[in-house]
């Protein structure tokens, strides 16, 4: 998937306003930015094929054991540092929410734990009108949400905002009916994209603080 994780992020702020709308999807994208780390280092491997990447060896960013321990640590360690328990649980949820989405939409690629040879998937990604509809729908619901629960302090909070919605949403369509990525550096590329993808919320955040009904019905502040 790729709006479908950035939906877990989106969605994620209602939850837990306090967190930074760029943490929540620092976890939600998590297991994309380490695998991208991974395959420069040649730790991991896999080919590049419209619709995304073909899994060969991605089990230290993407099984399901990984992805529970690196969200245990994101987790942690933002618990020691602003001790914000809904926040520490939503980013450990949008963590492992990344194997719980790529394994309704891989093939049967996604592992469970390193050295463990056994494979999960349901294959939306088989289907350019199911994957339309499923991760299309989620990222819409996401969208809306989002704007509904925030306020833009100016322009740039209006612009920012869709801006990145629409950056996202040609990206993800290119995805599905694109032609393959060029396979010479995409690992970078890749890295680059999401990366400033994550920093461009981070500024978003700024800009669209919580409404005041959002805040309150969580208890917080943002």
């Amino acid at each position: 998937m790729l709006v479908g994780h950035f939906a877990v992020g989106l969605l994620a702020k209602r939850a837990a306003p306090r967190v930074s709308l760029g943490t929540l999807m620092l976890a939600a994208m998590l297991a994309d930015l380490l695998l991208f780390v991974l395959l420069m280092a040649g730790i991991e491997h896999a080919q590049v094929a419209r619709g995304g990447l073909i899994a060969e060896n991605i089990a230290w960013s993407h099984s399901l054991l990984t992805g529970a321990i690196w969200g245990a640590l994101l987790a942690a360690a933002f618990f020691l540092w602003r001790r914000y328990p809904p926040g520490a649980w939503a980013l450990f949820a949008g963590v492992l929410s990344h194997w719980l989405l790529d394994f309704v939409s891989h093939k049967p690629d996604m592992p469970l734990a390193p050295g463990v040879h056994q494979y999960f998937g349901l294959g939306l990604w088989n289907s350019v009108p199911a994957t339309l509809v499923i991760e299309g729908g989620l990222w819409l619901v996401a969208v809306i949400l989002y704007a509904r629960a925030t306020r833009p302090k100016n322009r740039a909070g209006i612009f920012t905002y869709w801006g990145i919605v629409v950056l996202l949403t040609l990206a993800w369509i290119n995805n599905i009916a694109g032609p393959p990525p060029n396979p010479s550096g995409f690992e970078l590329q890749g890295l680059i994209f999401f990366s400033a993808a994550v920093a461009w919320f981070y500024w978003v955040n700024r800009l669209r603080p919580v409404v005041a009904s959002a805040s309150q019905a969580a208890g917080v502040s943002d």
